[in-house]
């Protein structure tokens, strides 16, 4: 046992320089992330082809409820995470999460694709996906400290990495046997396993006695305002760029998303086809994004700095949206749809995250919070509203990709910015 636990830490240690001291809890939030985004990105294929089935119109207004939701959840988890200690509420809003899974898979066998059925799973899941990374992240930041952030969160990331490359692959495989109900309840039991890594990470969790001052204390909630997110964000222009940062990764992205519906609805016209090229795209954007997060996301870090994860995808898509303006075809689509999110997986979001390694404890849950789903799903809601503008004045989807093409290169000179700021402050 204790030469097996050595050639562990010795293999963990090449890859990421994890500690001996540190190699249960870096394993432990590798698999948590690994059953979150695993048990997400396998019910998601299922949100996709609802969406083809819903219309594009539909799903654009449906963004407003996102917005609106995401809006109202943020003082009620204000609230708890305030009032409640996180050994209790992490693992209870998984266990809540598995349940409501369950119950809408049950829901989905019983009325074949419902309407109302469906749209409260498009909504529902499109707030839950960002609320749930959010809380991940948030967790890890005040488990592990700044220098430990470097080091560590490239290789725990590839744990949702692997997670999300399993989740698809195994919806794919499972698709026609299963249906989509089933799907959800295998979803359901990947939370359950979440909860079962939160718990041991909880056990290990020792707060700093300053992070114990400002809320850290595994014993109490954090305290303070529920709405406190809000306020300290617009406090601090730091954050405001992050914010900033975070609106117009949306808006690019909302851009490409609706061209992906329009191109793959036109391109697959049987809905069970439509799910497996989904789940297709997501199998090999994770399988490109586990091999960056594992041999280059730290790297990248260490040698170019922060600003070189925030800015590679953003001056790609550029490039991406002109050439697609130019051949809006499914696989000039899927080559840029790939790009995209291999890379806002791969560097935007562990640099995202680094973003926020110094700030208190307060500022690592409510504000990231609040960035992280209203800001973000209010960002997508405009953008969605945008995009059916567009397409109202003209057929053509030229319009709309320019408009992204645009959006990217701002969000790459708000990206460069903000990376810089973080760079000098480290040094």
């Amino acid at each position: 046992m204790s030469e097996n636990k050595t050639f562990v830490q010795a293999q963990l240690g090449r890859i990421a320089k994890v500690e001996p001291r540190e190699a249960t809890a870096v394993i432990s939030a590798f698999f948590l992330f690994f059953f979150v985004l695993g048990s997400y990105f396998a019910v998601r294929p299922v949100r996709e082809t609802i969406a083809t089935i819903l219309g594009r119109d539909t799903v654009a207004d449906l963004w407003l409820y996102t917005a609106i939701f995401s809006i109202a959840i943020v003082p009620i988890y204000g609230w708890l995470v305030a009032t409640f200690r996180r050994a209790v509420l992490l693992p209870i809003i998984y266990g809540l999460v598995a349940v409501i899974m369950a119950g809408i898979g049950a829901l989905l066998g019983a009325n074949e694709i419902n309407i109302a059925i469906g749209s409260f799973f498009y909504v529902w899941i499109s707030v839950l996906n960002l609320m749930l990374v959010s809380i991940f992240w948030s967790f890890l930041l005040e488990m592990f400290s700044s220098e430990q952030t470097k080091r560590l969160f490239g290789f725990i990331a590839a744990g949702g990495t692997l997670g999300a490359l399993i989740g698809p692959l195994t919806t794919r495989l499972a698709a026609e046997s299963v249906s989509s109900d089933g799907i959800l309840y295998i979803g359901a039991a990947g939370f359950a396993g979440a909860i079962v890594c939160q718990r041991i990470l909880l056990g290990l969790w020792q707060p700093q006695a300053a992070a114990v001052q400002s809320g850290g204390d595994k014993g109490h909630g954090v305290g303070g305002n529920p709405f406190a997110g809000f306020t300290i964000m617009l406090k601090s222009p730091y954050l405001l760029g992050i914010a900033l940062f975070i609106v117009l990764l949306s808006a690019a992205n909302t851009i490409l998303y609706f061209e992906q519906l329009r191109i793959v609805e036109e391109t697959f016209p049987d809905r069970n086809e439509r799910t497996e090229v989904f789940a297709t795209i997501d199998v090999v954007v994770q399988s490109l994004t586990i091999i960056s997060q594992l041999f280059l996301t730290g790297r990248i870090a260490m040698s170019l700095g922060v600003r070189s994860l925030l800015t590679f995808v953003p001056i790609a898509l550029i490039l991406g949206f002109t050439v697609l303006a130019f051949s809006p075809v499914f696989a000039v689509l899927a080559v840029v749809f790939v790009l995209r999110r291999w890379g806002e997986y791969a560097f935007i979001r562990p640099g995202r995250e680094m973003l926020f390694s110094r700030l208190d404890t307060e500022t690592k849950y409510k504000a990231k919070n609040f960035i992280d789903v209203p800001v973000y799903r209010a960002a997508d809601y405009v953008g969605a509203q945008a995009k059916t503008a567009i397409d109202a004045v003209t057929s053509s989807p030229t319009a709309s990709v320019a408009m992204g093409a645009v959006l990217a290169a701002a969000w790459a000179y708000v990206g460069w910015n903000l990376g810089r700021k973080h760079d000098e402050a480290k040094t």
